[in-house]
Order: C-alpha cells, then sequence, then structure tokens
C-alpha cells in the first residue's frame, strides 16, 4: 500500500480496523514521508542483507527495509495491529511479521533460522519507555548483528551517544560504548509522528564490535560501573564504597591498584579506566 504517511490513508486504516493507540505500548507512528528511507540507508539495508524491526506500527518502516533488503523479520508484540500489517504490506513477499514481545523472544533462535546465510542489522522505531531494556538486551546477548539503527526520544539519544569525559555520560553510555560505537544520525521533530508526542526523536547508529571494547569480564565491568554512577554527586571513593558495598579503606585500595584518583568522578573516566577497576576486582 502506499501513502502510508498520509494522515488521511493511515486514520482510514485504522478505522476499519477498529485501531486505537496504546499509551502503555508507547504507540507513535511515523507520518514523515522523508524519515524512514532515510533510516533505511543508514540503517545498512540491501542486498544479502536481512533486517531485524522491533515493532511494526502500520509499517512505514518495515516497507522501506523491503524495498532494499533481502528479507524483513518484525517482532510486534500488538496482535490488534496483525490484520492492519495484513493490508498495508501486501505488496511485498519479503516481510515476515512475528508476534511476540522482544523482551521475551529467544532472538538468537529467530535470527538463525530467519536469516540464515545473511548478514543481519536491525532497525526500529522504539517505543520510549522500552529504549534501554531493548538496546541491551540487544547488545548484551552478543548477536549475530552488524548494527542497531534506532529512532529514540532526543535526549535518551544524547545520553547513549555521550562520550566518556562529558556531563551527559552515564553507566548506560559507558554500556553502549563497551559493546559498540555508537553515532549520533539525524534528529526529527514530534511533528513527524501520529499522535504527536511531547518530546522530539533521534536516529542513532550503534556499529557493534567484534570483541568488547575494552579487556574486563562483563559482569566485573557493569558492577562497578552500576556503582561509579548511583550517586552521581559523590567521588569515586564513596560511590564504590556503597555501591559494592565494601569499606571507604578497601575501596581506596582497589581504585589505587587502578591507578584512579580517589578524589575523580564517574564521569570523569574513559572505559579503560573502568576496566581497570573491574579487572582489581578480580
Amino acid at each position: 500500500m502506499e501513502q502510508l504517511s498520509n494522515i488521511g490513508v493511515i486514520r482510514d486504516v485504522l478505522s476499519r480496523h477498529g485501531f486505537t493507540f496504546s499509551k502503555s505500548l508507547g504507540q507513535n507512528f511515523l507520518i514523515n514521508p522523508a524519515v524512514c528511507p532515510r533510516m533505511a540507508e543508514l540503517g545498512g539495508a540491501g542486498p544479502g542483507v536481512g533486517m531485524l524491526e522491533i515493532g511494526a506500527g502500520i509499517g512505514v518502516l518495515t516497507a522501506e527495509l523491503a524495498k532494499r533488503a533481502d528479507k524483513v523479520v518484525c517482532v510486534e508484540i500488538d496482535t490488534r495491529l496483525l490484520p492492519v500489517l495484513d493490508e498495508t504490506l501486501a505488496g511485498y513477499d519479503n516481510i515476515e511479521i512475528v508476534n511476540a514481545d522482544v523482551m521475551q523472544v529467544d532472538l538468537s533462535a529467530l535470527i538463525a533460522e530467519k536469516f540464515a546465510g545473511m548478514q543481519v542489522a536491525v532497525c526500529a522505531n522504539l517505543p520510549y519507555y522500552i529504549t534501554s531494556p531493548v538496546i541491551m538486551r540487544l547488545l548484551e546477548q552478543r548477536l549475530p548483528i552488524r548494527s542497531i539503527t534506532v529512532m529514540v526520544q532526543k535526549e535518551a539519544a544524547q545520553r547513549l551517544c555521550a562520550r566518556p569525559g562529558t556531563r551527559e555520560v552515564g553507566a548506560v553510555s559507558i554500556a553502549v560504548r563497551y559493546y559498540s560505537e555508537p553515532k549520533l544520525l539525524f534528529q526529527v521533530s514530534r511533528g513527524s509522528f501520529l499522535p504527536a508526542p511531547d518530546v522530539d526523536s533521534a536516529v542513532i547508529r550503534l556499529d557493534v564490535l567484534p570483541n568488547p571494547a575494552v579487556d574486563a569480564p562483563p559482569e566485573a565491568f557493569f558492577r562497578v560501573v552500576r556503582a561509579a554512577f548511583s550517586m552521581r554527586r559523590k567521588t569515586l571513593l564513596n560511590c564504590l564504597s556503597g555501591g559494592l558495598g565494601i569499606p571507604k579503606a578497601e575501596a581506596d585500595s582497589l581504585l589505587i591498584r587502578a591507578g584512579v584518583p580517589s578524589s575523580a568522578r564517574a564521569e570523569q573516566l574513559d572505559l579503560e579506566q573502568f576496566a581497570s577497576i573491574a579487572r582489581s576486582l578480580l
């Protein structure tokens, strides 16, 4: 179906299927015709590539991915959208909709089954309420994917792509850089959606690294990162003592072994310094 970015067409399709937007699922459908083609291109959709989409909406991005990639598999949680997508995507034979919760489905098995012999990339317009959990699930499972291109809330995009040493950096920023190289691609105004959200959005791409960015076991590394950012206005000494549940003297010894000043704050550290503290824990 053409004109899927036309508000009148969208309202007509949704009305005929008795569909109403769900606030609990964070549903805001793209209506800006320039956004999805750009996302598909920058997200790596092309010959020999399988695209995994999370949440189809009414299929605007799905269709753009299908025009470029060999195959598109979309994990869509909302059963009510299945008949809508049957209509809007009827002209494509390389799209498969999987009715499931992305936080519950076995993604490794799904990719192995659906994308045999293909390079795989993720491209999605993510609901704001589940942005970080979905991204971290994709990264932590070490899936055979080359990149994750997602549209998220603008402020979330800035946090996810924040560089160590800047005020915007947080635990999720460090976590993302442990597994990938993040890049903010472009911004999207709130008027590009139906219904329009209260905030603007941005599209980011995470190029997945073949190995973690630093030499430190994930469990120890993220334990340190969570503790370090647990009290942003406190020094590392206080944060690690409280966050790791150890005496200050022990936390101080840990930092000395890692070569990190105890007076430093979490946002001042780079990945290698977090890794050094994590290795000192072992």
